[in-house]
């Protein structure tokens, strides 16, 4: 089988690429990027210096001219925009260009959307758990862009397309997390308001394993289901994920929770600020919405019971590989 995989020097695609690359099933790895030179840097630090299967072509933008003679069976779309100040940058990337991704691909490719917990919204106040029976409601520009992708793209691909949308992503490989690890290394930590906030989230070894499981069932399985929630087993809270990265890097300190309207106004001075945004892009103003309400929980049975998969994680596991990887790169 030919794959096809975007975003492979982000996080999750970044660490898919390493999954798929040592499974003997896929002939062909296409590579789309914007910086070849920066992926094939990643895949010699991860040992991978030389495979025939991979074909690393440049895109340029958000365009997705693909080369000839690449007819991928399946697409793996990883690749969006996390963090942005407008909505012109968000639409531009996650929406316009996955539909001009969509217009290369030949019409027997099946694809695999890697949305978001965002393009759903938080919990519902009168619910445990965000199904795939509740309206959508996003808060952000960013899940609200992850939502109109995934409509525009149904229309186009109809039930060639599966939809999956994570929570937190949590693992190595991810630089987003580096605030964290800094912040858990303080005496004073920060926690964002004053109730528990309780969120799911999934490792990215087991979300990549959740892909493949989707990808490597039958296409008639695909058909009317989906979008899917994933998530590791039991939440998490804000203040257990702070303690617990403190925890595996041996750091002693107090947790002081914040007003939210604290929390708000320093996300106007992060975005004025470009220095500031670019170390702590999650904080942006439009990030800050999702970090308001209380409760991102999502409900993952319903995939795990479809695709036969189960996660089997916890969050120290997760936490300490993620730092280790960090100290392994110098960052910590």
């Amino acid at each position: 089988m030919e794959l096809l995989i975007t975003g492979s020097t982000g996080f999750v695609g970044r660490n898919l690429l390493l999954r798929v690359s040592q499974d003997a099933r896929w002939r062909r790895i296409v590579l789309p990027v914007r910086d070849p030179a920066k992926l094939r840097a990643q895949l010699e630090g991860e040992g991978i210096v030389e495979d025939e299967r991979l074909l690393i072509c440049r895109v340029t933008g958000d365009f997705w001219e693909l080369p000839g003679g690449v007819t991928p069976d399946l697409v793996i779309h990883a690749a969006g925009l996390l963090f942005g100040r407008r909505k012109e940058d968000y639409f531009r990337t996650n929406v316009e260009g996955s539909l001009r991704l969509a217009a290369q691909l030949p019409r027997t490719a099946r694809v695999i959307v890697i949305s978001s917990l965002a393009a759903g919204g938080p919990t519902p106040h009168d619910a445990e758990a965000r199904g795939m029976h509740h309206a959508d409601r996003p808060v952000s520009l960013y899940g609200s862009s992850k939502l109109t992708m995934e409509r525009e793209l149904r229309n186009r691909l109809g039930s060639r397309l599966l939809i999956l949308r994570p929570p937190m992503v949590l693992g190595p490989r991810d630089a987003a997390t580096l605030p964290l690890f800094k912040m858990a290394a303080g005496a004073i930590r920060i926690k964002p308001g004053f109730k528990a906030k309780h969120y799911s989230w999934i490792d990215v070894e087991e979300l990549c394993g959740a892909i493949l499981a989707a990808a490597l069932v039958a296409p008639d399985n695909w058909e009317k289901h989906g979008p899917f929630y994933l998530g590791s087993v039991g939440t998490i809270t804000d203040a257990e994920l702070i303690a617990t990265a403190a925890q595996v890097i041996g750091s002693r300190g107090m947790t002081l929770a914040l007003p939210q309207f604290a929390i708000h106004l320093a996300s106007l001075l992060i975005d004025a600020i470009p220095s500031w945004r670019a170390a702590a892009p999650s904080l942006g103003r439009d990030r800050v919405r999702e970090i308001l309400p209380s409760r991102w929980v999502s409900d993952g049975k319903p995939f795990a019971e479809h695709f036969g998969w189960k996660s089997t994680k916890n969050l120290r596991q997760t936490l300490t590989e993620t730092a280790e990887w960090l100290k392994g790169q110098g960052k910590i």
